[in-house]
């Protein structure tokens, strides 16, 4: 089944024979031979101008573009390997923050009562199983691939029936408006918001929920971690020399005070000497999670500022200024979480109303 525009007009050509030739005629006979495409999602022929990049199939609705370039991903083994190698030495991490927290600080925190001890190691399990749970279902879990859809043949594809998709050079199949290609994981993934390296894994429709709860699990578990090595650290660090308390007679000035702190230095390396192996995983317990902690804070209010946003990362650094407006809501982070619309009774008027912003 052809489908062809064509042009009338009612001037006309002089042949050489003296024949008059309609010059509509001639310009719908130029325009097939030289315009005539196929479109690749319901496999009809359509007529386009010349200087047209991409075209929308008036039937299917697909979008074409003419100037496109199969891609071939050639370092995809490479990049998974990286992916699968940086998510094993976080597991790694993981395991030893959880093994040396346990051997190094619960033996101050059981010395203290037997119902605290109890308490501790709830919190600790709690904690453990909820972000090596979380992290496993964000990393090991598909981030959202697109359902299958038929394409290609005419009968297949009803009207509309691949409203503004797109072909996707990598993939060889047609991709959803709302998806986005990675070549990291050699997929397109819907509502694809970012590739990951600390999951090793792309954050779309799929896990994104999951990412955000590993995230929270991940930011509590370093605040407790590093308020209990702290604590036990206090109690495991020897005590320090009294030296810089004689200089507490002298004048007070600039001078006492930078010899007061050079003092304490020094007296505080003096001690590491004296430390055991226990105050020492103590204070890189202490270190890595606070080191940690601003960093996924950072990235987690990131995460929720888009969500309330109702957009993804890839979308927001797509989007320019001019673009249609964007509805902020607490709404968006409610359906995100799958909450109950009903939830919204329960916050305040402020954050329930819902508001457009412009960008």
């Amino acid at each position: 089944m052809d489908f062809a525009a064509s042009t009338t007009t009612s001037t006309a050509t002089i042949s050489p024979s003296n024949d008059v030739v309609p010059q509509g005629e001639h310009y719908v006979r130029a325009l097939i031979e030289d315009h005539e495409t196929t479109c690749w999602g319901c496999g009809l022929r359509v007529l386009v101008p010349p200087y047209a990049p991409a075209f929308k199939c008036f039937w299917c609705g697909a979008i074409t573009n003419q100037n496109a370039v199969k891609i071939e991903n050639k370092n995809f083994k490479w990049r998974r390997l990286r992916d699968r190698c940086f998510v094993g030495v976080l597991v790694v991490f993981m395991l030893f923050v959880i093994c040396g927290g346990v051997w190094a600080i619960y033996p101050i925190v059981f010395s203290i009562s037997y119902f605290c001890s109890s308490v501790h190691s709830l919190i600790a399990v709690a904690l453990s199983i909820s972000t090596l749970s979380a992290f496993s279902l964000a990393a090991f879990r598909s981030a959202g691939a697109p359902p299958d859809i038929l394409w290609g043949s005419y009968p297949a594809v009803k009207k509309a029936g691949l409203e503004n998709y797109t072909f996707c050079q990598h993939c060889s199949k047609p991709k959803m408006p709302r998806a986005h290609h990675c070549r990291s994981c050699g997929m397109c993934i819907l509502d694809m918001d970012h590739h990951c390296p600390i999951i090793g894994n792309c954050v779309g429709a799929s896990n994104h929920r999951s990412f955000i709860i590993f995230l929270i699990s991940a930011i509590i578990s370093t605040i407790y971690v590093s308020i209990m090595s702290a604590y036990a650290a206090f109690h495991f660090w020897p005590p320090l020399s009294h030296k810089p308390i004689h200089l507490l007679n002298e004048a007070v000035g600039q001078k006492l005070f930078l010899r007061t702190l050079k003092d304490v230095i020094f007296a505080f390396l003096e001690s590491t000497l004296f430390v055991p192996a226990r105050g020492l995983v103590l204070v890189y317990l202490f270190i890595a999670s606070v080191s940690i902690l601003i960093g996924l804070t950072v990235l987690l209010w990131q995460q929720l500022c888009f969500i309330y946003e109702g957009k993804t990362y890839l979308s927001h650094i797509s989007w320019s200024e001019g673009d249609e407006t964007a509805e902020k809501d607490c709404q968006n982070l409610i359906q995100f979480f799958g909450c109950s619309p009903t939830t919204t009774r329960f916050l305040p008027i402020y954050f329930s109303s819902r508001k457009k912003h412009k960008k």
